[in-house]
């Protein structure tokens, strides 16, 4: 396994050459084996860090899936922050299969999407110890720009050694999106499903939902629910229809020539999508939703807070 005690007494040069050497495969070992503190402790370090980040840059490829990387068109801008301070501006381009690291220290490339990190978080990100989704939804990512590009480049990371993608960024666990919202500020969740991501959240959500109905509270719980989502940036609104009946869940979507729209539904569910993200990953309280004027209801509102009731709504890790 590649030393990374070595990095403990190396200069920049060492460093630069212990990244463009190191095998692949036993370098992301090593990583992953390193604890937060120790790894911060190790290329943290002003006279490391530059060689240590340009190393694993220039060496991007060898963290790919080709197939992954072979869709990706376009120019990413990656800026490492401490604490709010910038500490690394790198810019890659990503050209069918190629990544050129493009030297712009001044940082007047235009680029079609900046990635806003911390070193720790970049590192665990290429080594697929990091679900680039998550991150977004938490806050310790942030993406002003192409947002489906950026995701695209968070899903390209494979374990050196293996032909598969380490995380998909797009396949989001209920339980983990409730635990990247714990701490997640309000105008942060807004700007996440004003971005190209919020397709991705709203369908794995709602596709997961019945695997979260209690059986037997929802045994004999006949109702359709309604879910018309604002804040669509096409300024159409998404809409659901949840279904429990006999205690099975279903979700419909409704596309913009009504499909099930004409079917009975109990009540109708209208708020913003980011309010719904914390609806789901119980960060809301239906109630006090209802109560505040986040989550107004049309039709039957005991119905609409049954369905709540029969929900086992994921608790945060």
């Amino acid at each position: 396994m590649a030393d990374l005690e070595a990095l403990h007494t190396a200069d920049a040069d060492e460093a630069a050459a212990f990244f463009a050497e190191a095998d692949a495969e036993e370098l992301v070992a090593a990583v992953a084996a390193t604890s937060d503190d120790d790894l911060l402790g190790l290329i943290g370090r002003d006279e490391i860090r530059p060689a240590a980040i340009s190393g694993i840059l220039h060496r991007l490829h060898e963290y790919a899936v080709p197939e992954q990387l072979a869709r990706l068109h376009g120019t990413v801008r990656i800026d490492l922050e401490r604490r709010g301070r910038l500490l690394e501006r790198h810019v890659l381009r990503f050209t069918g299969g190629d990544i050129e690291v493009v030297d712009d220290p001044d940082g007047d490339e235009e680029v079609d999407v900046v990635l806003t990190t911390s070193i720790l978080r970049f590192v665990r990100l290429v080594s697929g110890e990091r679900n680039a989704g998550l991150e977004y939804l938490s806050g310790k990512l942030d993406i002003d720009g192409d947002a489906d590009l950026a995701l695209a480049v968070g899903g390209i990371f494979r374990v050196p050694g293996a032909d598969a993608v380490a995380v998909d960024p797009t396949a989001l666990d209920p339980v983990d999106v409730a635990t990247a919202l714990k701490h997640a500020p309000r105008q942060h969740l807004e700007k996440v499903m004003s971005s190209g991501f919020r397709p991705v959240v709203l369908g794995e959500i709602f596709r997961r939902l019945p695997d979260f109905v209690d059986p037997v509270r929802a045994q004999k719980v006949d109702l359709a629910i309604g879910f018309r989502l604002l804040g669509n940036p096409s300024g159409e609104p998404e809409r659901f229809v949840v279904r429990v009946r006999d205690g099975v869940a279903t979700v419909e979507i409704v596309g913009p020539d009504g499909g099930a729209e004409d079917e009975r539904r109990d009540a109708t569910v209208t708020c913003e999508a980011h309010d719904y993200l914390r609806l789901a990953t119980g960060h809301l309280n239906p109630l006090t939703g209802v109560l505040k004027g986040q989550l107004k209801v049309k039709g039957d509102r005991a119905k609409a807070l049954k369905l709540a009731s029969v929900i086992d709504i994921p608790e945060p890790l």
